[in-house]
């Protein structure tokens, strides 16, 4: 066996299990324990990270132990989940032993261990490590809350699980991020139709109850909580609705801040409400020919639905009680039972919500894409967060799958920790002890194998019109008759079991077939393509790939009958789609380099403070971490060939040209005082602490390069500048040499000239000297311009190099005209998109807000006003704002970023607002990061008589240009005498008035459109028409027919404002 040479340093061992004296379980179980209770959540093993979760909010995740973590030398600190997304971005840049390479974090562990927390803390210290002052970083960040609401729920085991698994990848230029891609697998559809007893739906419905305003309950068509079926008419209690309404605004900020549009996001949750509006739809058989008709009391249910989906009742209607299909060119209609009726209608809202979701998805995919050069090498970091392992008391077709995905996530660890490295020592012929592992290969075979693996066999029965679960169920038993990992179901409920790496789980196979086939109603998707909800209509024309990726398309109108064919050629099974994702995640994780973080739960309880040993010892065993621990602490995970580390480490010898040879590696670690490692036929062997200590090495030695770079600069530009001084000098000295021989020639030619005689010359009579016409003002020096003048300090070092023409008319005037032309088309941007929405009500521009004035005239105003006085001005250089504050000693310029939805951001904060005068306000109460500044005082204009933002009335603003014509230049301001405040505010209000209407097509509109118009009651709705679904009055007259059978009666003031505005109000133009 290979000798244990050196353990890791002690210095460097606090916190690592696999530097344990003894180890066997008990050892292993109490050192967790012990950490655990003194709140120490994490331990490593070698370079893997155990996470327990500790049910409770720790000081571990502020700023200060970020910035501890950020530098990739980590040893010397406890071990944090922090530390693994340093050592896997500074992996990724090639500064840990090895060459620039893609990286991947596996986060695994069973639901309520805490992945998806862990996912957003290493989310937060990647985008503080590589902070490239980019809004980026902040629409990622953003991903994860919008996904929970979406994609998470409350189950038995875990009040915030993960029903999909996602896969991030993080998109690198050298050290900046420049993308992010998203991709998610297998959303637990069936949620939305069916909950256990102690479990909820999707937590975006319950946030909508609870964050909807009455009037925008209204709006939706939103209703009692209590009503609705698909929530089992469950809500929260008052803490618990005020927790979510917090939730639902984080929700809409992010969706604000990610990039999607205001429409976008209306049609969004009106399609939600139409999925619990349908849910609530019964039926009743009809006694004349045995079909099923709506229930009398769910109509109002059926219209609502209808209203929000932005589709025809009657067409609804026949998609849900019958089936149309074309034979020989004759259409014939099947009426539906009571109960495919029913299957009808949750098959409707599980695909409506599935493709909502994908839609999200693929949204933000298309929003954080790279735009960069295809040519450009990108690497990445990708991390893994998906379901947990599952064992509830009844296990259905989705847990199938997500313990399939664990399954070969565990084979994967298993693939890296013991068969990739032992095979190495065989390889090489080193003496090795086998350390035998819980191998699930046969497990996966399984379920995988074709075509007599368990999802073939599914995928086979879900082709015959006539299977159904029991033939699946016999089919089973039959074919895995005698496989260890397989048993037949003993009990009367038809199902069967698996003997998973992590235990036995008892699976029901009712509904096994249904939700493999994942059957679309016919002609629903022709219904929803011609949906006048454009969202619902992309959702549906949509393509579903082979993975299950949903790929949206442009529009498409389609004819009777085309649901026929597209049923006929549907997509693959909901199996078969999964089993594709599955493969094409492995792939993209094989090919990076892996880190794992392996989270345990302490306890079912969900209690702070509490071990449950057994429970904590049962997770220990199937994860395989005695067994990792003593491959860790034996064993070398560091194998390099000796091409990689000669080329990588050759530096450590201080030569040039060192050959890529086994001599020049032996030479290299000869030249250190590493300890421990093993060199074989072709590669060297380290403990996993070596690379880190080598790092620190070329470290040391990258040190001394920077310092000999900088003195040898220092040395010949001090050379240069020398040189260039004593160049200046003679040519002073020339200079004034020549002076004075010319001087002396002046006074020799003037005393000639005293020797002649001559005549007297009569003088000229002396003129009086005129009054000064400012006496009281001292002449003001004409500045030197830095185009004029060139000086030592310019750095044209390079004698030989022609040193640039300054102050030539050409270029100036060309960079003159290109100011104009960004000041002209900044103008213009205010003019035509912010104006209305920045002025007030009395046409004034708020006191904060100034024009378009320099950085340093902004500084000068502030330099004598308190601390936190601040103002708004127009960029110069592009179509934007900066808000420059007065802090403490200085003034900070913070850029404000227009969004394509048209929000504003602060560059690098992580809340969006839908008008500047709601950014000002949130400041003024919550800092700025960050330094967590907070506005107090605005900054008024420098004087009454001159406003910084009269060129604003210069703009030639009138009605719109004819067709044909040029739209109308800049035009310069006229001069005009100065005027008191209240004449200048009525010019600026005269110009707003003609901003705010200038696109009507007369004078007479404009004043009555001015008389009648009010103060909107919220930012969204400044300076926009507000978004409505398109269907809106259909929904308002559903609601009051739903009113009539509900025993809950509706609001006082959303059934007035019902009764009080007609279908002309709220009918979109």
């Amino acid at each position: 066996m290979v000798s244990l040479g050196e353990r890791r340093p002690p210095s460097e061992a606090a916190g690592d299990l696999a530097a344990l004296a003894e180890l066997d379980e008990a050892a292993l179980l109490g050192g967790l324990r012990e950490r655990f209770l003194r709140q120490q959540v994490y331990t490593d093993v070698g370079d893997i990270l155990i996470a327990m979760n500790p049910f409770q909010p720790l000081p571990l995740y502020g700023r200060e132990v970020s910035e501890r973590y950020q530098h990739h030398e980590t040893g010397m600190l406890p071990p944090h989940i922090f530390a693994v997304a340093s050592r896997a971005y500074h992996a990724m840049l090639g500064r840990r032993g090895g060459g620039p390479r893609s990286q991947c974090i596996v986060i695994s562990g069973e639901s309520g261990a805490g992945k998806t927390e862990s996912t957003k803390l290493l989310l937060q210290h990647i985008m503080n490590l590589c902070k490239g002052n980019s809004q980026l970083e902040q629409q990622i960040l953003q991903v994860n809350p919008l996904l929970e609401a979406f994609g998470n729920a409350q189950t038995v085991m875990n009040d915030n699980s993960s029903r999909f698994g996602k896969y991030i990848q993080l998109r690198f230029q050298k050290n900046t991020v420049r993308g992010a891609k998203l991709s998610e697998y297998l959303l637990e559809k069936s949620r939305v139709v069916q909950q256990d007893t102690r479990e909820r739906n999707f937590h975006i419905f319950y946030y909508m109850f609870a964050g909807l305003s009455l009037e925008e309950k209204e709006m939706y068509g939103l209703l009692d909580p209590s009503l609705y079926r698909y929530i089992s008419g469950r809500f929260g209690t008052q803490d618990v609705a005020q927790r979510w309404k917090h939730k639902y605004q984080e929700v809409c900020n992010a969706l604000d801040m990610v990039g999607f549009q205001e429409q976008e996001q209306v049609d969004m949750q009106a399609i939600l409400a139409g999925v619990l509006s349908l849910g609530n739809v019964t039926f009743e058989p009809e006694e004349s020919n045995g079909s099923v008709k709506v229930s009398e009391a769910s109509w109002g249910w059926l219209k609502a639905a209808a209203g929000q989906f932005g589709v025809q009742e009657d067409e609804l209607l026949k998609c849900l009680i019958c089936t149309m299909s074309v034979t020989r060119g004759e259409q014939i209609q099947r009426f539906h039972t009571q109960q495919q009726a029913e299957d009808a209608r949750d098959s409707i809202a599980k695909v409506a919500y599935g493709r909502v979701f994908g839609w999200i998805v693929c949204k933000i995919n298309e929003l954080l894409a790279e735009n960069m050069d295809s040519e450009v090498e990108l690497r990445e970091i990708g991390i893994l967060d998906i379901f947990g392992f599952e064992n509830f008391a009844v296990n259905r077709f989705e847990q199938l799958c997500i313990n399939l995905a664990n399954e070969q996530l565990q084979h994967f660890f298993n693939h890296h920790i013991f068969q990739l490295e032992q095979a190495a020592y065989k390889e090489e012929e080193l003496p090795w002890e086998t350390i035998t592992f819980n191998n699930n290969q046969p497990i996966l075979n399984l379920l995988l194998a074709k075509p007599l693996g368990l999802l073939s066999l599914l995928d086979e029965q879900s082709a015959f019109p006539q299977a159904t679960d029991k033939t699946f169920v016999d089919k089973l038993n039959s074919s895995f008759k005698g496989n260890l990992h397989f048993q037949p179901g003993r009990s009367r409920v038809l199902g069967f079991s698996i003997i998973h790496y992590a235990g036995k789980v008892q699976y029901t196979a009712g509904g096994f077939l249904e939700k493999n086939r994942d059957t679309l109603p016919a002609n629903v998707r022709g219904l929803f393509i011609n949906s006048v909800t454009p969202l619902l209509s992309v959702l549906f024309t949509a393509t579903v790939s082979r993975t299950g990726t949903l790929m949206p398309h442009v529009k498409a109108k389609v004819i009777p009958g085309a649901d026929n064919k597209f049923n006929s050629t549907r997509k693959q099974s909901a199996g078969a789609q999964f089993r594709h994702s599955l493969m094409v995640l492995m792939e993209r994780m094989y090919s990076a380099n892996p880190h794992f973080v392996r989270c345990i739960k302490p306890n079912n309880q969900k209690e702070p403070g509490v071990v449950d040993s057994q429970m904590v010892l049962l997770q220990l065993r199937y994860n395989g971490l005695l067994e990792t621990i003593r491959i860790r602490r034996d064993g070398f995970s560091w194998r390099p060939s000796f091409e990689e580390f000669a080329e990588r480490f050759g530096i450590l010898l201080v030569k040039p040209d060192v050959s890529l040879t086994k001599e020049s590696c032996l030479d290299i670690l000869q030249s250190t005082e590493l300890k421990g490692w093993i060199c074989g036929k072709s590669r060297l062997f380290f403990k996993y602490w070596h690379q880190g200590q080598l790092a620190k090495y070329v470290e040391r030695l990258e040190r001394a390069a920077v310092v000999i770079q900088k003195v040898f600069r220092g040395f010949r530009y001090r050379k240069s500048y020398l040189k260039l001084v004593a160049e200046l000098r003679a040519q002073a000295q020339r200079l004034q040499e020549e002076a004075e021989r010319e001087r002396s020639r002046q006074l020799a030619i003037e005393a000639e000239a005293q020797k002649r005689i001559s005549l007297p010359v009569p003088m000229p009579r002396k003129r009086r000297p005129q009054p000064c016409p400012h006496p009281d003002k001292p002449p003001v020096p004409r500045p030197r311009s830095k185009l004029t003048e060139s000086t030592p300090f310019d750095n044209f070092l390079d004698p030989s190099v022609p040193r640039p023409v300054l102050g030539t008319k050409e270029h100036t005037g060309e960079e003159a005209k290109m100011r104009k032309l960004k000041r002209g088309a900044t103008l213009r941007w205010f003019k035509e998109t912010q104006a209305q929405k920045v002025m007030q009500d009395d046409g004034a521009f708020p006191s904060w807000l100034h024009g378009m004035i320099s950085r340093r005239e902004a500084e000068n105003l502030l330099i004598d006003k308190p601390l936190g006085c601040f103002l708004v001005r127009i960029s110069q250089s592009r179509p934007g704002y900066t808000l420059t504050y007065r802090g403490e000693g200085r003034c900070r310029h913070y850029m404000i970023q227009m969004q394509p939805n048209a929000r504003y951001v602060i560059l690098g904060e992580d809340r969006a607002h839908a008008s500047l005068t709601e950014l000002v306000q949130y400041h003024q109460t919550v800092g700025i990061q960050p330094f967590m500044e907070i506005l107090t005082v605005p900054c008024g204009q420098k004087s009454s008589e001159s406003l910084d933002y009269e060129d604003l009335e210069c703009l030639r603003v009138g009605p719109p240009a004819a067709k044909g014509e040029t739209p109308p230049e800049e035009q310069p301001c006229p001069s005009r005498p100065s005027t008191s405040r209240p004449a200048l505010q009525s010019g600026t209000a005269a110009f707003l008035r003609h901003v705010w209407f200038k696109r009507t097509k007369n004078c007479q509109n404009q004043q009555s459109l001015d008389k009648s118009r009010t103060k909107p009651s919220s930012g969204k709705e400044r300076g926009s028409q507000r978004a409505f679904p398109r269907l809106h009055s259909s929904i308002r007259l559903a609601m009051q027919e739903i009113q009539q059978f509900s025993s809950t009666p509706l609001n006082t003031s959303v059934r007035s404002c019902c009764q009080a505005l007609s279908i002309e109000d709220v009918e979109p133009k």
